[in-house]
This record gives C-alpha cells, structure tokens and sequence, in this order.
C-alpha cells in the first residue's frame, strides 16, 4: 500500500505510465479534483486510486461515461451496494457486448480463411498454367 499523501501530475504520470495531457484530460471531464496551489496540481491518494480505476476500466472495456456513472454512485452512496449492483450491470453488459464480438469477428474469420483459400486456388491455378506455356514454348 502506498503511504505517499499527495502527488504531482508527473509522478502519476510515470507510475502509469501515461501522459500528463491524459492526467489533465480525466480532469477535464471531471473524473479527478486535484487541488491547486498555484498553477501546480496537488493530487491525494484518492486522485491516485480513481486514476488507477479509471486505467483498469478503460483496459477492460468501461467508457469514461460509465467509469463516471461508478465514481458518481459512490460519492453518492460509499455503503457500496449501490455501486456493485451497478458494476454487477456494466459487467454484464459488457459480457454481452465481448461475446456478441467474439461471434462477429469468428464470423468474419471464416469469411477471411475462405477467402485466403480462394486466392491461394486461383494463384496455384495460375502460376501452373504459366509453368504448362513456359515449357510449351521450351518445346
């Protein structure tokens, strides 16, 4: 557990591995409350986690707008159920939505192996038939 109790942008920056303009980007759409001291940003542990959060979320498929709707639940109601009935929701949404993507793209893998198989007939067949007139003409 880090015991760290506020951090710069570039900190956050380097610990994961992003950019500041990212860190400023999720401050902009209101997913982080740095403090100001001056035009330097202070950010607490707090700001750390929901970055942290907010990468997790984005690595598994979450929009920003339902990373949101969670930080908006919780601040709401940190009891949590509330948020895990929520989370339970958006997980299995995005189930779905990964499945119905999985049947898509395997239908498409398909479509793409007939394919490469057509092409790969019609190469042979072509390359024998220019083989068959080169030792015609050898004749």
């Amino acid at each position: 557990m880090n015991n760290k109790v506020t951090y710069s942008i570039g900190e956050l920056a380097k610990e994961f591995d992003i950019t500041t303009r990212s860190i400023r980007f999720y401050e902009d759409e209101g997913l982080l409350s740095p403090r100001r001291q001056g035009q330097q940003r202070i950010y607490t542990n707090k700001d750390r986690v929901r970055l942290k959060l907010i990468l997790r979320g984005k690595r598994l498929g979450f929009s920003l707008a339902e990373t949101r709707r969670l930080f908006e639940l919780y601040d709401a109601d940190n009891s949590s159920a509330a948020q895990l009935e929520k989370v339970l929701e958006l997980v299995s949404e995005k189930k779905h939505s990964l499945k119905q993507q999985m049947e898509d793209i395997n239908v498409l893998l398909t479509e793409l192996s007939g394919l490469e198989q057509r092409c790969q007939d019609e190469l042979e067949s072509i390359q024998s038939s220019v083989s068959e007139v080169h030792s015609q003409e050898s004749l």
